[in-house]
């Protein structure tokens, strides 16, 4: 894994005891969230980028309801958990 960002959630994770699974999951989501928003650092972004990217999930990508969920929980857990700022999303689409 090239990115040290990347590399210290995958630890956080182990050390929570995550399953091999979900921690894999979680980081192609949230690699895909930084590269949909031009490799921004999540610290510097919120709520706003993360409806933007899941509409695109939604509207673009048609991505499977359980997909979505997937995503919007690895986001969850990176503001609450690793930003420590979680996330306020008011209005989430839904297919």
């Amino acid at each position: 894994m090239k990115s040290l960002f990347l590399s210290m959630i995958k630890d956080h994770m182990y050390s929570k005891r995550y399953a091999k699974s979900t921690i894999e999951a979680y980081l192609f989501w949230i690699a895909a969230y930084i590269r949909f928003n031009n490799m921004q650092h999540p610290s510097s972004m919120g709520d706003t980028q993360v409806e933007l990217y899941l509409n695109h999930l939604v509207n673009s990508q048609n991505v499977a309801l359980g997909t979505q969920a997937q995503a919007v929980n690895a986001l969850s857990f990176l503001y609450k958990e690793i930003i420590n700022s979680p996330l306020i999303i008011i209005n989430q689409s839904k297919q």
